[in-house]
């Protein structure tokens, strides 16, 4: 039997890491992270100044995300996300005080669409059904607001354009259209059993990292911290080696194999033949400790806003987080300009009046690849033409968006195809 070499410990590598260490199918698997810790971007820490722990980002989850669920149960983390059952997204407009929410009914048909407290406020019925048909049947090379040109503006500003934002990271004047069909169909097949939010309360390490890392001790899965690799030698279209830095570089043996998971820009320093997606586009988080817990609407855990500078709103006792996606207008901006904006956006959203709290805001410039159709193109698949190497990592071609669900899914499809057979 061989060594699995697995270079990034985010999710796609954890996944990696946990689906080849099932079945033994390998003598050792090993993991290597340039980092002082796992998840990547998915990653909870002790912040001084709030005096709690935060996650770096706001990461949503559905109920529909079949392989993130299948990995929390593997790994013993799915007693720590909620999951909001029935399935409700609050809305509220900031300018003009309307409140609606999006609550699905069970089964593929979209029956919810019917009843006006359960569809977007102020869009009718006829309106709704021809932008979902807009979206699924738009031509080949269409952005999303390409392709819902035409269609009902109230409906684009209050359901297309926040869920382009929050599901791509993308802009709808850029954001491709069949990225974004692609995921609304998913959703839409599983009605409200795969609508769900689900939140890791207890914060993304929690969830999504620990219970991992526990896992593949337990299987004996060895993982070195600040191994960043410098280079990967090839010879005849193979992996021979690879340095971390250290005295004496990491040889393959004979059979072994190299799961690589590290972000785009990475893997194209690595491997400088190799098309990865160049451009990318930021997301704000923000992070507000309260004077006492903190309530949303409905006692939901989360909240879209429209019309301000804050997207969405999550509660965690008394920590208030705010998102911004496609951030690119606030990003360069001190940590200051931007809370000030977000709090009084708060301030109207809940009611909430005084002096700002203690803030923290955590800026991602590379939050993900802008997905757009052009960069899209770029997406390689998990085998680009190396014997013994596969990528991972929410930024190759998994036809998902780049999520959660998609880097676990890029991981385990690795991994596999990395097996010896």
């Amino acid at each position: 039997m061989a060594t699995l070499h697995i270079i990034g410990a985010g999710l796609a590598g954890l996944a990696a890491a946990v689906e080849a260490s099932r079945e033994r199918r390998w003598s050792a698997v090993r993991v290597y992270e340039a980092a002082g810790r796992a998840g990547g971007r998915c990653r909870s820490y002790h912040d001084e100044r709030l005096d709690r722990l935060i996650d770096n980002g706001n990461h949503l989850m559905l109920s529909a995300n079949d392989a993130t669920f299948a990995y929390l149960e593997e790994t013993g983390g799915r007693s720590t996300v909620r999951v909001v059952q029935p399935a409700e997204i609050p809305f509220l407009d900031l300018r003009t005080g309307e409140r609606w929410s999006i609550r699905p009914t069970s089964g593929p048909l979209p029956l919810w669409l019917l009843a006006r407290n359960r569809r977007t406020a102020g869009a009718g019925l006829g309106a709704h059904i021809r932008s979902i048909r807009a979206i699924l049947g738009a031509r080949q090379g269409a952005t999303v607001a390409e392709a819902l040109s035409g269609t009902d503006d109230r409906l684009f500003a209050r359901f297309w354009d926040p869920m382009t934002r929050a599901v791509l990271n993308t802009r709808p004047e850029a954001a491709s259209a069949r990225l974004l069909a692609g995921f609304l169909s998913t959703i839409l097949r599983s009605g409200e059993a795969g609508m769900r939010p689900c939140i890791a309360d207890g914060g993304l390490a929690a969830a999504l990292v620990e219970p991992a890392l526990g896992l593949l001790a337990r299987r004996g899965v060895e993982i070195t911290f600040g191994a960043r690799v410098r280079a990967i030698g090839l010879d005849s279209g193979r992996v021979f080696g690879f340095d971390i830095g250290r005295s004496d570089p990491v040889m393959l043996e004979s059979g072994d194999a190299v799961v690589l998971a590290v972000p785009p820009e990475i893997a194209g320093e690595l491997l400088p033949e190799l098309e990865t997606p160049r451009e990318s586009n930021p997301i704000l988080n923000l992070h507000f400790r309260l004077r006492t817990p903190a309530a949303l609407p409905g006692g939901l855990p989360l909240l879209g806003l429209i019309g301000g500078t804050a997207q969405w709103l999550f509660v965690r006792n008394d920590v208030l987080s705010v998102t911004i996606s496609v951030a690119d207008d606030l990003v360069d901006r001190s940590a200051a300009e931007i809370a000030a904006p977000v709090w009084d956006d708060i301030c109207r959203a809940l009611g909430y009046e005084g002096a700002m709290p203690a803030c923290r805001v955590i800026k991602e410039k590379r939050a993900t690849f802008a997905q757009t159709e052009a960069e899209l193109a770029r997406r390689p698949g998990p085998d680009i033409g190396l014997a013994n190497l596969r990528l991972a990592g929410d930024w190759t071609d998994t036809s998902l968006p780049a999520t959660i669900e998609g880097a676990i899914r890029s991981g385990i499809a690795a991994a596999r195809l990395a097996a010896p057979h």
